[in-house]
């Protein structure tokens, strides 16, 4: 069963209802102008986003099974209850280890928030996504 699109202010459940995991199903839960939110279900074995990449940050949050994201050569181990983002034009790749379901969100940039071309106005804005998750680290 689908889930519908949330409003704002809609609390979501993302938990399989009445199926099993292995019958969950890909759901598009927000996508707007300003950003967007997937529940993702991955099947054991099952590989998506092959070198994927988008423009701006990406989050992605295991809530049950186990899957592995792999990013600039590096195979992360996502359990249940595991997060991690990810920079911008990242390419990116995960796996099914288990069946699992994740969430992944983006913020969708318009152009003049992220330009391409304008490195010091990217390294600004991702300082900033930075600062409001709360990392310290200045790796990028």
């Amino acid at each position: 069963m689908a889930i519908p699109h949330a409003y704002p202010g809609m609390p979501v459940d993302l938990r399989p209802a009445q199926e099993s995991l292995s019958e969950a199903r890909t759901t598009a839960l927000v996508k707007n102008d300003t950003f967007e939110a997937i529940r993702l279900m991955l099947p054991k074995g099952h590989e998506v986003c092959h070198d994927h990449q988008v423009e701006g940050p990406i989050t992605v949050h295991c809530l049950k099974g186990r899957a592995a994201l792999t990013v600039g050569g590096t195979t992360h181990d996502l359990r249940a209850g595991h997060w991690l983002y990810l920079l911008g034009n990242d390419p990116h790749t995960l796996r099914g280890i288990e069946d699992s379901l994740s969430t992944a969100i983006r913020p969708i940039l318009s152009r003049t928030m992220m330009p391409r071309r304008s490195t010091t106005t990217r390294r600004r804005v991702l300082g900033f996504i930075r600062y409001c998750i709360g990392s310290t680290s200045d790796s990028k």
